[in-house]
Formats: C-alpha cells, sequence, structure tokens
C-alpha cells in the first residue's frame, strides 16, 4: 500500500478537488503550448526510402527532383447516353471555345506565384479532350496547401466556359481531396463510437453519471495527448497520420483503464458492505486494479515503441502518437479517476446515511463474482482443459493458414475512393491519355568529366526502352548546371498498379541500366517515380520485420516476467499474442483479398494486404492484449498470493474479471470497427484486423487458451518464483468451484 501508484491515488483522493482542477489545467497546458508551438509535419525528404529514395535525393541534389503537376482537361459536355464499358459519352470537341479555354487558363495558371511551369496544352488521339498539365513550386508535400488557388482558377474557366466541361486532377488535389474525405470518415466514425461506448458503460454500471467518467476521461486524455503530439513532432516529424492514431487508441485504453479500475472500486465497495470509507476503497483500487494499469500502459508503451526501428516516418509517427496517449491515459487513470471516485462516492454515502435515518434500505452494489453466462464459458475449460486447449488452438491455427496466401503491397492512389472527384477525373485522364499513366525517372551521378559519357548512355537507354512494349517512345533528359547529375524520364502505358507497370521497372533496374549507365565510370544510379516507391516501400518494411518482430517478443516477455515474475506465463504471453494476432491476420486475407465481402464492408478488393498493416497489427495488438493479460493473470496471482489454490483461483480470476474485459473488448471493437465504414482501404483493413484481433483475444484467448492451460500446468504457471501464501488467510466466501 505504499507503492508509488498508492501514493499518488491516495493524494488525489484526499485533495479531489485539487487533483481535478490539476488535471484540466495539465489538458489545457498541453493544448496551449502545442498550439503554441505548432506542428511539425514531415517533409519529402522523411519519406525516402529504398533505391527510389536514394534516387529522389540525387535528383533534389542537382534540383531535378520531381515537382508536383495538375492535369486539366477540357472537352464538351457529356451525353446522356452511356458508352457500352461504363463510362460517359462525350461529344465532339468545339475548336473554337476549347482553344480559348485552353489559352485562358494557361494565362491564368501563368499569373500565379505557386506555379513554376504551364505545359502547351495537348490533345487526346480521339481528338475529344484538351490536356494542360501545370507544374508547381517546391517540394511534393507542400503542394497540398497550394493546389486550392489553381483549382479556384479551373473553377472560374468552367464558368466563363459552361458549354465545355473543366475538370482537374493531380496528385496534390487527389490527395487534398483524401485528406477532406478521411476528415468526413472520422467524424462519422466519432458519432458511430462515442454512443455505443455510452450505451455500453450504461449497460455496465447501470448510472450515466458512472457510465460519462471513463468517456470524459478518455476524451481529455486525448486532447492533452493532441497538444503533446505537437510538441512531440518536432523531434519525430508527423505524418498526418497522428491524430487518427491517437483518436483511435485514446479512446479504446482510455475507456478500458477506467473502466479497470472503477469496475474493482465497486466490487471492494460491494464486499466491504460500507465497513471502509471512499479513501480507503480508492486506495484499495490503486494497489490492484491501478497497478495493473500501470504494466499494462507501459506494456503497450514499449511495444509501440519497437516501431521506431521500422526506420520509417509514418510507423514513427504513429507510434508517437500511440505512446503519447497511453501516458496520458495512463496519468488521468492515477490522478484525475481517484478523485473523481472520491466526489462520487462521498455524494453516495450521504446518499446513503439520508437513506438510513429515512429508514430506507440502500442500494446494495454487485460484487462482481460472475455470473451463469461466465460460468458456463468456463465449463469447458474446468471439466476438460486439454480437450479445450487442443480445440482452441485446431481453431486457431486454421484461421492462421490463409497468411500462406498473404500478398502485401503498398496502397497506390489507384486505390483510393471514386467518392473523390479529382479520382473520377484522374480515372478520365488515364482513359483518354494511356501514353501518360506513369513516368519512370532514371537519376544518374557522376563526376562532371563524366557527362558526355552519362549522357550518351541515357539516350541509348531511351532507344532500348522505346523499342520495348512495355514503354512509349517518349524520353526527355535533364542535366544540372554543375553536369553532375543527370535524370532520364520514360513513360509507361499501364497503370501504376498493374503487372505491367511492375515488369517495366524491374527491365530497368535489372537489365537496361547496368547494360547502360552502370558502364560508366564512378556514376551512381537508380530508378525513381510511384511505381519504384509502390515497389520500394514494401521491400523495405519486409526487410526491417524481423528485427521488429523480434524486439516485440522480446518486450512482451520481459514485461510479463517483470509483472508476474513467471518465465512460463512469459512464454505463454508470447505464444498466445502471437497466435491471436496471426488468426486474426488470417481473417483479414480471408475478407480482404478476395472479393465477397466487397458489397458488406463496401470496398473494393486489390488482391493484397496495405504493407503497413500487418506490422502494426502486431505491434499495437501486443501490446493491447497485455491490458486483458495483466488484468486477468493479476486477479488470479492476487488470489493465489492469498492462499487460495492455483486452479480456484484461476476459475475464480477468470469469472471475476470477465465481465469488465468483456465490456473493455466491446469499446474497443466499437472504436475499431467505426473504421471500417471509413473510405480509405488501408484504415479500413487496419479497423477491421484489430476489432477481429480484440474480439478473438478477449472471447477466445482469455476465455478458453489461457484458463485451460494454467489448470493443466497448476503450481507449474510461477515457475520460477513461489507464490508465497499468506500465513493466515483471512476467510472470504468465494463463489463455488465450477464442476
Amino acid at each position: 500500500m505504499n507503492s508509488l501508484t498508492v501514493r499518488i491515488a491516495r493524494w488525489s483522493a484526499g485533495h479531489p478537488w485539487r487533483a481535478l482542477v490539476g488535471w484540466l489545467l495539465f489538458v489545457a497546458l498541453c493544448l496551449g503550448v502545442g498550439s503554441a508551438v505548432g506542428t511539425d509535419s514531415a517533409k519529402t525528404a522523411d519519406y525516402r526510402v529504398g533505391e527510389a529514395g536514394r534516387a529522389e535525393t540525387m535528383a533534389a541534389e542537382g534540383h531535378l527532383e520531381r515537382l508536383s503537376t495538375e492535369q486539366i482537361l477540357i472537352s464538351a459536355l457529356p451525353r446522356s447516353r452511356p458508352r457500352p464499358d461504363g463510362g460517359t459519352s462525350v461529344g465532339a470537341l468545339d475548336e473554337g471555345p476549347a482553344t480559348a479555354a485552353a489559352h485562358e487558363l494557361t494565362a491564368r495558371m501563368r499569373r500565379l506565384p505557386e506555379v513554376a511551369q504551364v505545359a502547351d496544352p495537348v490533345r487526346s488521339s480521339d481528338g475529344r479532350v484538351l490536356m494542360v498539365e501545370v507544374s508547381l513550386k517546391g517540394e511534393e508535400l507542400d503542394a497540398d496547401a497550394k493546389v486550392g488557388a489553381l483549382v479556384a482558377q479551373t473553377r472560374a474557366v468552367q464558368r466563363a466556359y459552361p458549354g465545355l466541361l473543366v475538370q482537374e486532377t493531380g496528385s496534390a488535389s487527389v490527395s487534398k481531396g483524401v485528406d477532406q474525405q478521411r476528415d468526413d470518415d472520422l467524424a462519422l466514425s466519432e458519432k458511430i463510437s462515442l454512443p455505443v461506448t455510452l450505451v455500453t458503460l450504461l449497460i455496465v454500471f447501470g448510472s450515466l453519471t458512472m457510465a460519462a467518467v471513463p468517456l470524459l476521461l478518455a476524451l481529455s486524455s486525448i486532447a492533452a495527448a493532441v497538444g503533446l503530439a505537437m510538441v512531440a513532432s518536432h523531434l519525430t516529424p508527423d505524418t498526418g497520420v497522428g491524430t487518427n492514431v491517437i483518436l483511435m487508441i485514446g479512446l479504446a485504453v482510455g475507456v478500458d483503464y477506467t473502466l479497470f479500475h472503477l469496475k474493482r472500486e465497486r466490487e471492494e465497495r460491494a464486499r466491504c458492505g460500507g465497513r471502509l470509507g471512499t479513501e480507503a476503497l480508492v486506495e484499495l483500487a490503486a494497489a490492484t486494479s491501478g497497478r495493473a494499469v500501470v504494466v499494462s500502459g507501459l506494456a503497450v508503451v514499449a511495444s509501440t515503441a519497437t516501431l521506431y526501428l521500422a526506420s520509417d516516418v509514418i510507423f514513427s509517427s504513429l507510434a508517437t502518437g500511440t505512446v503519447v496517449v497511453v501516458l496520458v491515459a495512463v496519468a488521468s487513470s492515477l490522478t484525475a479517476l481517484p478523485a473523481l471516485l472520491t466526489v462520487l462516492g462521498r455524494r453516495s454515502e450521504r446518499r446513503a446515511r439520508r437513506a438510513a435515518e429515512r429508514g430506507k434500505p440502500s442500494r446494495r452494489l454487485r460484487g462482481g463474482d460472475g455470473g451463469r453466462f461466465w460460468s458456463a464459458l468456463l465449463l469447458p475449460a474446468a471439466r476438460h482443459p486439454l480437450a479445450t486447449l487442443c480445440c482452441s488452438l485446431l481453431a486457431l491455427l486454421a484461421l492462421v493458414l490463409p497468411l500462406t496466401g498473404l500478398k502485401i503491397t503498398e496502397m497506390s492512389r489507384d486505390t483510393h475512393s471514386r467518392a473523390i472527384p479529382a479520382m473520377r477525373v484522374y480515372d478520365r485522364l488515364n482513359a483518354e491519355f494511356p501514353e501518360r499513366r506513369v513516368t519512370h525517372q532514371v537519376v544518374v551521378q557522376a563526376p562532371a568529366s563524366r557527362a558526355a559519357q552519362v549522357d550518351r548512355e541515357l539516350r541509348a537507354l531511351g532507344r532500348r526502352a522505346a523499342a520495348d512494349p512495355l514503354f512509349t517512345d517518349y524520353a526527355r533528359i535533364r542535366t544540372a548546371a554543375d553536369r553532375r547529375t543527370s535524370t532520364l524520364e520514360l513513360r509507361v502505358p499501364y497503370l501504376g498498379d498493374s503487372p505491367q507497370a511492375v515488369a517495366s521497372l524491374e527491365h530497368l533496374r535489372r537489365d537496361y541500366l547496368p547494360a547502360t549507365v552502370g558502364k560508366v565510370t564512378g556514376a551512381r544510379y537508380g530508378v525513381s517515380g510511384d511505381v519504384a516507391r509502390y515497389q520500394d516501400y514494401p521491400a523495405h518494411q519486409n526487410g526491417r520485420l524481423p528485427l521488429v518482430l523480434g524486439a516485440l517478443l522480446l518486450v512482451t516477455f520481459l514485461m510479463t516476467l517483470y509483472a508476474f515474475r513467471s518465465v512460463v506465463l512469459g512464454l505463454i504471453g508470447v505464444v498466445l499474442n502471437l497466435l491471436s494476432a496471426a488468426a486474426a491476420l488470417g481473417l483479414l486475407v480471408l475478407v480482404f483479398q478476395h472479393t465477397w465481402a466487397e458489397g458488406l464492408l463496401d470496398f473494393r478488393s486489390t488482391g493484397s494486404i496495405g504493407s503497413r498493416v500487418p506490422l502494426f497489427l502486431f505491434v499495437i495488438l501486443f501490446g493491447l492484449s497485455m491490458d486483458y493479460q495483466v488484468f486477468v493473470v493479476s486477479r488470479i496471482r492476487e488470489a493465489v498470493l492469498a492462499g487460495t489454490p492455483t486452479r480456484q483461483a484461476v476459475l475464480d480470476g477468470v469469472r471475476r474479471s470477465a465481465s469488465v474485459v468483456t465490456s473493455a473488448a466491446v469499446v474497443m471493437t466499437t472504436v475499431f470497427v467505426s473504421f471500417v465504414f471509413l473510405h480509405l482501404i488501408e484504415m479500413k483493413q487496419i479497423g477491421f484486423v484489430l476489432a477481429t484481433a480484440v474480439l478473438i483475444d478477449a472471447f477466445v484467448v482469455r476465455v478458453l487458451v489461457l484458463p485451460s492451460a494454467m489448470l493443466l500446468l497448476g503450481e507449474a504457471t510461477w515457475w520460477p518464483s513461489r507464490t508465497r501464501r499468506a500465513p493466515k488467510p483471512v476467510p472470504a466466501r468465494r463463489p463455488a468451484d465450477v464442476r
């Protein structure tokens, strides 16, 4: 009772209003400081990995980097009659108005300070569409903030020529549309998850006041974490996903940690029958569930920190958001929550005294011993632990089998929702100008004295590509002012996610470059472009995966060993977490790599899984699984240390913690399922796999597999430590053993 956790809770319970005001000031300070310093967003260079990243760095050193481009299509108004391929039929283009519109558009764009250059209008092969390409100044990532000015000029030309259809697309306008769609989706997910979470908590506690406590603390933790994440972004740049993960993880763990603490306080209050005051009950809850919250929170932090080993700016941003919000959630459960419980507890005691004075019986609180439902669920493990363990493991292994067909790819621009207007124009651009679908950029860096030789070899490379059916005959060479860097742009008439586009990249890297610029002494070279990025990123992640997973397994084992002083439990935790994560990933493959669930979940299958999903799943799930592991096993160990035999302690501990674990799982699942309604395919996959993993972990692993394993192991569960039995255990009425 003298641990740091208890001392903090004791002070908060003794000075509740000071603690609450202090917490609110902390949240306000975090938001204020965060707003003052702002967010340091990741730059283009932060995303560079693999050969594509090295090529882009060389091009940037020679000031030959690719500029973000926008394409404006000018065509006749669509007819009502659809084409046989499902597209919209477009009539013949009126030459005069179309040319005038293109000239006015060109003039408007050239006057914009954001524009680097405007190319001459280009006509499609059938003559029905004019295309004007505009290049923006600065880095690619900065284009999102600048593209609004271009879109405004496009709309102005559309208003000036109502008889024409003037539409804009490009990487910046698509990215801006994706950001807007993501913001709308997140607002929708909040509308879904917050009410469902409140209803779930209302069912658990039967009181609106008590149900609101976890939700309010979680929301205040999220607010503080958003501010702190802004400060942390100056150490690890933010990629725009930090707020998303703070909302998702913050609501899940914030409610869970408060729920664990609240349930234990109510259980102790019911058990003592009014013999202990509110402050003492808060201290008891802090000594038990409070410690479990701290341990599980540290486990989530330690597990998530392994994402930094991926050497990827997006994973670093995800890790920072998760670490910050989990630490803040733990802090709220140690400070603000004991204070709130004290205020509410004192009010409850006053009501009880007034009721007693009036001769009315006070409402009894349930002790949380578990009911018939959980006793029934535990029957298989209690009666036939070996058979239950084998059947459960076989079922999980069956779910793991689809992983043999796992295909990981980087989700490209082609996977974005067509609800974004710029994506529909992008499809038109690819249909009308197929020769411009993909551009490879070959970058060569060599001594200036070799510039002439580099130029000859690049021209030879261009001729080889022109003779290859995978390429067009387009070839453009640029040379830096210092003659040390040269680039060659080649085009491919296939979509970026097509096998032909990937094959063209392989031809360049494996065959054409070594036979041409590879012969230049002292030359460094590489290929960049969208296809190269989409291929190099998964390869980079696969290369870092063994390191991250190895560190993750080690961290999980060490945290379990620290929590329970048991090597056996540490090994069990690693195996079970690995198995539940793999089973969830297998289900993800079944759903998203095929087309049967497209209508059900509103997505278009790419036949693959996003490259960030598996690693993110394993890291986050290993951390979140520790919530249940620590909470359940802590109850079991607590009973064993009090003198209860291990078998009875396992059954009582699982039964006592079952309702709160279920409630926590429902809350987490609700939060994660809300992300399935998002349009972004990768966010859908993350939401689905996390929700599935939590359900498997809570209802299969913690109810069937873990109890069966511990019942079979018996006292060996705690090896090498010896559970010290209390010399004179206090008699307590325990629920009967499940027979």
